[in-house]
């Protein structure tokens, strides 16, 4: 059955559709869903991203043009929730190589510290042009004249380069939600100085780390012989800002939610359903390889064995959110995930009471906060990450400045949340050393360290970073625009 685009309304086709703002990404921030009458309809998505960019769009006429999430024709554009959404047909061959391949089986890998060996094809990278190509011309018919387009992340890393060649009068903000290489792993892709050139379409290019934004200088001098200064880069008679813009969560809402009787409620319920156990640690992940899950879970059964953490007395909630379950990398990593929790299960548990809970699914925000509340310590250990805003949330959610964070210093997040435990996820013992600190931390050591990353978070939310970015190529475009006056 198609599925049509109520309650949305459905846009005419015309030359005229054109919008001072333009998202590009590669989802719709919308989801398939049904209505209350079981019809097929949109749904607004979660994300982050969405919440921070939906009333910067609505106030600026906005549209976003993104893949709708199935192979196949592409629906007609539609607004919803105040958006204009333009939706990218992806074929089943598209997907195949630009999606599951060159993206998330080359890319993904190499750009998380080739974590999992990055797979080299050429068939994908075809596939990557073709789609990036596909983006860029919709944007270019979409943006009126002199517009600001936002392009994010790995997946359309081509598409600055590519937009610039068909509408130079537009100013294009680029911004990578993952690590960026250092030079050694990143001259490894056989498309290197072609993603670098597509990122130099932009304007601005935005990362989530310094580090990030200092590995960008280095490889345009490197591969391009591009001149930086200032944070500037020079490139073909080009001016191209690179710089850092950390992205957050939506604070104010992520306290609405701790503070909700019913979510409260369901923490404490939570707990009885646990058992009632003197320390609950909690992990929420997506089943990814880069998310350091398999060392979590030996770190715990270590410290289980050793005596260090009494089962009788501790329970370990793990969340793996399904993700890639087509990729075989995946699927490796899920069943050597489940044997290690029924291992842990088998030597640990006891009647009626399991040391370590697993559960393969996805969770609504409201759950996830519940979870949050429920928690004494949450660990965040992943091997590389470019931000991590569960990290974030989970401070959000802790409103009586309660709770324990162990935060791998591998995650963007480590920049920011400087008070919480930090550790090297590859150093077993140190995070065996970090989790037991965490679980016998006393009311005022929690307090001490959870009340300044709780202020930074009101200061720095997702709205500052949309603002920060969006206000920042703004500035680039009216200096631009006064340079070429003169």
């Amino acid at each position: 059955m198609a599925i049509t685009p109520h309650p949305a309304r459905t846009l005419r086709q015309a030359a005229s559709n054109r919008y001072d703002l333009v998202v590009l990404a590669n989802r719709l921030p919308v989801d398939h869903d049904t209505d209350a009458d079981g019809r097929p309809c949109w749904r607004r998505s979660p994300g982050g991203l969405v919440t921070a960019l939906h009333p910067i769009m609505k106030s600026r006429a906005g549209a976003w043009i993104g893949w709708h999430g199935r192979p196949g024709p592409a629906p007609t554009p539609f607004v919803h929730d105040g958006i204009h959404l333009h939706p990218i047909a992806l074929t089943g061959d598209d997907v195949d190589g630009y999606y599951e391949g060159q993206s998330n089986a080359t890319i993904w890998p190499l750009y998380h510290d080739a974590v999992e060996q990055p797979v080299f094809d050429r068939a994908w990278q075809d596939g990557y042009r073709k789609v990036n190509r596909r983006f860029a011309e919709a944007a270019a018919r979409v943006a009126a004249p002199g517009a600001l387009v936002w392009v994010h992340d790995y997946h359309l890393q081509l598409v600055p380069g590519m937009l610039r060649e068909l509408r130079p009068d537009l100013r294009i903000g680029f911004f990578l939600h993952i690590p960026f290489p250092p030079v050694e792993l990143f001259c490894q892709l056989p498309m290197r100085e072609e993603i670098l050139r597509g990122l130099l379409g932009a304007d601005l290019v935005g990362f989530q780390h310094p580090s990030a934004t200092r590995n960008f200088h280095s490889l345009a001098e490197h591969l391009l012989d591009a001149k930086v200064t200032d944070g500037k880069i020079w490139h073909e008679g080009r001016e191209v800002v690179a710089d850092t813009f950390p992205i957050s969560i939506d604070v104010a809402d992520q306290q609405r939610l701790a503070l909700d009787p019913a979510v409260r409620a369901r923490a404490a319920q939570i707990r009885r359903e646990l058992g009632d156990p003197r320390t609950v640690i909690l992990a929420v992940d997506r089943l990814d390889y880069t998310k350091g899950i398999e060392r979590r879970l030996s770190a715990y059964e270590e410290l289980l064995a050793e005596g260090r953490l009494d089962p009788a007395e501790t329970v370990m909630v793990q969340v793996a959110v399904p993700t890639r379950q087509r990729i075989d990398q995946y699927q490796a990593l899920r069943e050597r995930v489940e044997r290690a929790v029924s291992r842990i299960n088998g030597d640990h548990s006891g009647i009626g009471r399991l040391c370590v809970h697993y559960l393969h699914r996805s969770y609504d925000r409201a759950e996830l906060a519940a979870l949050y509340l429920a928690a004494d310590v949450m660990a965040v250990t992943p091997l590389r990450d470019g931000m991590n805003l569960v990290a974030k949330e989970y401070v959000a959610t802790r409103t009586d400045h309660t709770g324990a964070l162990v935060l791998s210093e591998f995650a963007g997040a480590a920049a920011e949340l400087e008070e919480a435990w930090l550790v090297n996820p590859h150093d077993l013992d140190g995070l065996k050393d970090a989790v037991t600190d965490a679980v016998d931390a006393d009311a005022e050591e929690q307090r001490r360290r959870m009340e300044p990353m709780r202020a930074y978070l009101r200061r720095h939310d997702v709205n500052r970073w949309a603002t920060g970015f969006m206000g920042r190529l703004d500035g680039l475009a009216e200096d631009w625009s006064a340079a070429a006056a003169a």
